[in-house]
């Protein structure tokens, strides 16, 4: 393995900038996640895109917001603009449970310490740069932003929070995957004599949102995509009418999932949000350009000796492509990575994947070769022309669009050509399947025919000992409102899974995933679901309370009480005590829950079901 010098990572510190014989730096991160320097962290991934444009740019990971805010003063004015990210994941979701209660450790933080980062970063980040320096323009990106670009519930907050640019004061906000945003931004800040102000920033590249008065919203030039804008409910009106909301949700999913959206305008107070539409997929070398950027693949020197939790999770894993098309109602990706898959080309892959075979600690196993799902890998619309149409959110729900190539035949080559490399005993992988793609039949018998082999590669030679999917539930009713195929299709995958193993003369388990509380979902619910997975022979271990995050057709469900998309009311579970009571028929195998199993069962009249689960007795 390569021996690195303090130099190979981006600068932490005003004596690392030093070292590089650097007096000023053009940009400055501040990211709430410790700094890795890795294609998995989105601040590395960025500091390295700017680099490569041959500006000079450091990462502050962590400062502390506590004291004399010494980290924040510590390299002075950049000359471009301060980028701000909360992080890799939301901050909320990375501090809290389902049930606000504090995790027991932050996954991005050296020894998983949970005080090193404060509520919304992104907000105190910024808040605390424009005072220090309210001239240098301040850039805002990762999910947190990216989710809370508009009026958004905030469930932590219990209340309709407006667009983070609102409560930040940042003057530029880049949604989604940043690398071809952030890019523009730094070509087009180049261009400018001497120090950026805030007022130097342009106001015209795709991704991107900011604030304007009234006045100049009637100024705003077309939108140069022919898309026209497409005008929300106000702030003000979301927070007296929750329909408004719902109704403005719909738009915002519809045009995240289109190849050409509208920009879309909402006022808060005296001031227009405007967000405008996002880029066209990256092609397969853009993507390519930036995972093959010089990482180094290591937390920095400075964590020496920590343990950095979700490092060491991805640590032997390689991400094959971006995006997915599944659309799940209570899932983020879409809305921040959007629904087009971009792959990476064989050669990108094997080059990391020969990286990671270098690495000292390295046994031969790589834990995942995946994605934001795991079998997606160079899939999308046949006839491109229908998909610059289309915006439903999901190609597979609520059936497989017939546009939709789903040919497994490339990703079988990857994983032909990575356990052919030097080094490789095994690669597992550890993303969630989508198996209702393996289960689809397509009027092409080829691809039909890469899916059976697929299916049988999968099971025989990549699965750990266990097979990580997502039924999610067992109510089709609760499974359609999460855009989820029909339960029938995970007894018909369990089927074809036991079949395979059997005949490999394997004992493999698969660990299916399940979500409590979703909207929609009842207690009744929840104990069908219970009755089924004994049956199953299941012993629940990974089930979640679902969680409302900002951005999600669930979430709104949640908040407002109707479907965005009909409008009509939806069931949800909120107070501790219903949510505890669905949560409890996971585990109705526990003697410590049955007592209080029986009396909820007789409570809703399912005395049957009592039967079912625990027998006559």
């Amino acid at each position: 393995m390569k021996e690195y010098k303090l130099t190979d990572w981006l600068p932490t510190t005003k004596k690392e900038a030093e070292l590089r014989g650097w007096n000023e730096l053009d940009v400055i991160i501040f990211s709430g996640d410790a700094y890795v320097d890795h294609p998995s962290f989105g601040a590395a991934v960025i500091g390295r895109m700017l680099e490569a444009k041959g500006l000079k740019v450091a990462i502050i990971p962590q400062p502390n917001w506590r004291d004399d805010l010494r980290d924040f003063k510590k390299l002075g004015r950049p000359r471009l603009f301060f980028g701000v990210s909360a992080g890799c994941m939301d901050s909320m979701v990375n501090k809290y449970t389902a049930n606000r209660r504090l995790r027991s450790e932050d996954a991005y933080t050296p020894d998983g310490r949970h005080d090193m980062r404060p509520e919304y970063p992104s907000i105190v980040y910024t808040q605390i740069l424009k005072k220090l320096y309210p001239d240098v323009p301040v850039v805002l990106g990762g999910i947190e932003a990216s989710l809370r670009r508009l009026t958004h519930y905030d469930y932590w907050e219990e209340k309709l929070r407006p667009s983070i640019l609102v409560e930040s004061g940042a003057d530029l906000l880049i949604y989604g995957m940043g690398e071809k945003p952030i890019t523009e931004l730094s070509e087009r800040l180049l261009e400018v004599k001497g120090e950026v102000h805030a007022g130097d920033l342009p106001h015209d590249i795709p991704q991107t949102a900011y604030l304007i008065s009234q006045k100049e919203v009637a100024a705003l030039p077309e939108n140069p995509n022919g898309q026209g804008d497409l005008t929300l409910y106000s702030h003000e009106e979301c927070l007296k009418d929750k329909k408004k909301q719902a109704q403005n949700f719909r738009h915002i999913e519809e045009e995240s999932n289109r190849y050409a959206a509208a920009r879309i305008l909402q006022q808060v107070g005296k001031q227009t949000v405007v967000t405008n539409p996002p880029y066209p997929p990256m092609t397969q070398g853009e993507l390519d350009m930036s995972f093959d950027l010089p990482y180094t693949r290591l937390p920095h020197p400075k964590y020496k000796n920590k343990r950095i939790p979700a490092y060491e999770m991805i640590k032997f894993s390689v991400n094959i492509h971006r995006g997915c098309f599944g659309g799940c109602a209570f899932c983020t990706i879409s809305a921040h990575q959007g629904k087009f898959i971009v792959s990476r080309s064989k050669e990108s892959i094997l080059k990391e994947v020969k990286a990671i075979a270098e690495m000292p600690d390295f046994k031969g196993y790589l834990s995942d070769l995946g994605g934001p799902s795991a079998n997606m890998y160079q899939m999308g619309g046949k006839d491109t022309a229908l998909c610059r149409r289309c915006k439903r959110p999901s190609c597979i729900h609520p059936k497989v669009c017939p546009n939709l190539n789903t040919d497994h035949q490339p990703l079988l080559e990857i994983y032909h050509a990575v356990d052919s490399l030097p080094g490789i005993k095994k690669s597992f992988i550890g993303s969630g399947v989508r198996y209702d793609l393996l289960l689809h039949q397509s009027k092409d018998a080829k691809t039909n025919q890469s899916t059976k082999e697929y299916t049988r590669e999968l099971i025989t030679r990549h699965v750990s000992g266990r097979l990580k999917v997502a039924p999610e539930h067992t109510s089709d009713k609760v499974l359609y409102l999460m855009r989820k195929p029909p339960f029938e299709q995970f007894y018909e995958f369990k089927r074809i899974f036991d079949k395979i193993n059997k005949e490999a003369g394997l004992r493999q388990q698969i660990i299916p995933y399940f979500i409590s509380s979703h909207p929609g979902c009842t207690e009744e619910d929840m104990a069908e679901l219970a009755v089924i997975t004994k049956k199953l022979d299941f012993h629940l271990e990974q089930v979640q309370d679902f969680t409302p995050t900002p951005m999600t057709v669930s979430t709104e469900a949640w908040y407002t009480g109707v479907h965005p998309y009909t409008l009509e009311p939806v069931f949800s579970a909120k107070t501790p005590r219903e949510k505890l009571a669905q949560r409890m028929f996971f585990f109705w195998y526990k003697p410590e829950e049955r007592k209080a199993i029986i009396n909820e069962l007789r409570k809703i009249g399912r005395n049957d079901l009592i039967n079912k689960l625990y027998g006559k007795s």
